[in-house]
């Protein structure tokens, strides 16, 4: 008898832990953007290729000219400047040792991207290139608790006149920004961090979950094409209704797959 009752009140505990999870952690705050151009296709970084490097002022009139949407991140220079750049570190696109965070936007400014005459562009730049012609989608990077991006980022976004979201991995970074501009329609990235870092660490398990979707609230989930079949993907997107992105996208078949999804892909080199 003790174990039947042992066994039931083990079984109403995680019955209660997935409620909680279902209804409050993983939920949310699905809605449809104000500005329906913000559902399109978008150009992962640009349309960067052969010459043209990613994140790149060239790479983003590329889009433009073509009329994709422009996926472009941002994060802060030494001297609180907003950059449009991806790597933490310079290595990889300029083949400087160190990091963005390490250096002032005048002297990010003077490297080169790939071997190119293109440089780190700022978001003003980027901003200023675009003018409205096509939707931004602009993601905050970010691995800590540091919010200091989101302000600068939303000074620059108050005054532009075209349509854009942001998207984020980091959960604090969203909750940030949307006490800056709460009207702004913003989504979640998602990749499954225990599989990607073989890394089992409690904070990859709940990221993995989306067990931090109370803090961000997001309005559409943009996820790693890999794992567009996870349960909490299912749930924030098939549950809860909430738009579906999906990254990245490197195929014709594999982008005809995110149109019958019904997905707004973010593609690259197709």
């Amino acid at each position: 008898m003790a174990f039947w009752i042992v066994l039931g009140s083990l079984f109403g505990l995680l019955s209660l832990i997935f409620l909680i999870y279902l209804l409050f952690l993983v939920r949310p705050r699905t809605k449809q953007p104000s500005d329906a151009r913000l559902l399109c296709d978008y150009a992962h970084r640009g349309l960067h290729g052969e010459g043209v490097p990613e994140n790149s002022l060239a790479a983003f009139e590329k889009a433009c000219v073509a009329g994709f949407g422009i996926e472009l991140d941002v994060q802060l220079s030494r001297d609180g400047e907003v950059m449009v750049f991806h790597d933490y570190t310079l290595i990889r696109m300029t083949g400087e040792e160190g990091k963005v965070c390490e250096r002032t936007a005048e002297e990010l400014g003077a490297l080169r991207l790939a071997d190119t005459d293109e440089k780190i562009p700022t978001l003003r730049e980027v901003l200023a290139l675009v003018d409205g012609r096509v939707p931004l989608l602009v993601e905050l990077k970010g691995e800590s608790g540091d919010t200091s991006l989101c302000p600068k980022v939303a000074e620059l976004l108050a005054e532009y006149r075209g349509p854009y979201c942001i998207e984020s991995f980091n959960p604090l970074l969203l909750r940030a920004m949307k006490k800056e501009l709460p009207d702004v329609f913003y989504g979640l990235l998602y990749t499954n961090l225990c599989r990607e870092k073989n890394n089992h660490a409690i904070l990859n398990c709940l990221l993995s979950v989306m067990a931090f979707n109370f803090l961000a609230k997001p309005n559409f989930i943009a996820y790693n094409e890999r794992y567009r079949g996870a349960p909490c993907v299912w749930f924030t997107t098939k549950f809860y209704r909430a738009p579906r992105f999906v990254w990245t996208v490197r195929s014709k078949e594999n982008l005809d797959v995110a149109h019958r999804c019904s997905e707004h892909p973010i593609f690259e080199k197709i």
